[in-house]
C-alpha cells in the first residue's frame, strides 16, 4: 500500500492567499490576476501543515492521493477526483502520497458569484448544508475537462497581447465551472432523494439558511447587524442564529463577521484603493472606525495590514 507522508514545516499556520501562493516556489502558477489563480502544479508540499485558505478553491488530484481535516472535517482526495473547498476554511493534519500532485483553481467570492448566478445555491447547497466536497469524476468526464484545460493553457500563452485576454479566460473558466457546477447539482439530487423523508421543519431550516447566504454574499455592504438580515428575511434574529449554527456550526454574526473579514482583505490585499476608499465602498462610519475595526480583528492597521 502507498503511504503517506507526513508534511512538516517551521510554520505551525499559514494563511493560503494570493500572494502566498505567488510567492512560493513550490507552486506553478499558470495565470493570476486579482482575482483568479491556476495552479498547474505543486512539486513540493514542504511548507505547509496547517493553513486557513481564504480564497473558493477547485483542487483536481493528478496523481497520488491526499488526506486532511477541513474544518474538523475528514476529507480523502485520491486521482481524477476533485476536492471543491469553499473560502476561509482551516485545512489541518495534511498527510500525502509522495506522488501527490494537483491542478488547482482559486477564485474570490466575487468573481465565483459572477460565474454562477443564481447557481450560487447549488455551491452554497454542497458546501454549507451538505458539506459535500468531493467530486469523482469517470474517465469521459475526466477528458472533458482536459480538453478545456488545453484550450486555457493555449488562451494563457498565445493570448496576452489580446486586449480581451483576461475576458477569454474567464469564459473558459466559467464553462468549466458551470459544468462541475452541474455535477454537483446531480449529486445534490441523489442526496435529496436519500433524504426525502426529512421533516418540513428541517426542510424550512434549510431554506432559511440558504437564503440567509445568498442574501449575505449579495450585498456588496456585509457589515449589518444580525437584526437587520433577520429582518430582511422576515424571521427573528434569535432564529437566524439558530438556523446558522444548525446547519452549518456558526452562529449569523460569525458568518457576517468572516464575510467582511475577507472583504477587507481583498481590498487591502488585492487592490490599491486608499483607506478612505476602502472604508466609505464598506460602508464603515469614518477611517478611525475602520482601523480600529481592523486592528480588533487583524492585530494591525489597515496600512500595516497591507504592507505585511
Amino acid at each position: 500500500m502507498e503511504k503517506y507522508k507526513y508534511i512538516c514545516s517551521m510554520k505551525q499556520h499559514e494563511e493560503v492567499t494570493f500572494q502566498t501562493l505567488a510567492n512560493n516556489e513550490d507552486v506553478q502558477i499558470g495565470y493570476s490576476d486579482n482575482e483568479i489563480v491556476i495552479v498547474d502544479s505543486i512539486q513540493q508540499f514542504t511548507q505547509l501543515s496547517t493553513a486557513h485558505v481564504t480564497m473558493n478553491a477547485i483542487v483536481i488530484c493528478t496523481s497520488g492521493k491526499a488526506q486532511a481535516q477541513m474544518n474538523g472535517l475528514q476529507m480523502e482526495l485520491y486521482k481524477n477526483q476533485v476536492a471543491i473547498i469553499p473560502q476561509n476554511v482551516t485545512v489541518t493534519d495534511v498527510m500525502i502520497s509522495p506522488d501527490f500532485d494537483l491542478k488547482g483553481i482559486f477564485l474570490t467570492n466575487r468573481i465565483l458569484r459572477s460565474f454562477l448566478n443564481e447557481k450560487i445555491s447549488v455551491w452554497n447547497d454542497m458546501m454549507y448544508i451538505h458539506r459535500q466536497h468531493i467530486v469523482t469524476m469517470d474517465e469521459d468526464e475526466i477528458l472533458f475537462y482536459t480538453h478545456f484545460y488545453d484550450m486555457l493553457t493555449l488562451a494563457i500563452e498565445r493570448g496576452k497581447e489580446n486586449p480581451y485576454h483576461t475576458e477569454i479566460i474567464q469564459a473558459l473558466l466559467r464553462s468549466a465551472i458551470l459544468g462541475l457546477c452541474g455535477e454537483m447539482k446531480w449529486m445534490l439530487s441523489q442526496v435529496g432523494s436519500e433524504l426525502s423523508t426529512l421533516n418540513n421543519k428541517q426542510s424550512t431550516s434549510q431554506s432559511h439558511f440558504h437564503r440567509f447566504l445568498d442574501l449575505l454574499h449579495a450585498n456588496d455592504v456585509k457589515r449589518h447587524t444580525v437584526e437587520a438580515y433577520a429582518s430582511e428575511l422576515c424571521i427573528s434574529p434569535k432564529y437566524l442564529t439558530a438556523v446558522c449554527k444548525k446547519n452549518s456550526g456558526k452562529t449569523a454574526n460569525e458568518w457576517i463577521t468572516e464575510q467582511v473579514l475577507e472583504d477587507i482583505r481583498y481590498y487591502l490585499r488585492q487592490t490599491d484603493l486608499s483607506i478612505k476608499q476602502i472604508c466609505d465602498k464598506l460602508a464603515f462610519p469614518n477611517p478611525s472606525f475602520f482601523g480600529k475595526y481592523v486592528k480588533d480583528h487583524f492585530g494591525m492597521t489597515p496600512l500595516e495590514f497591507r504592507n505585511n
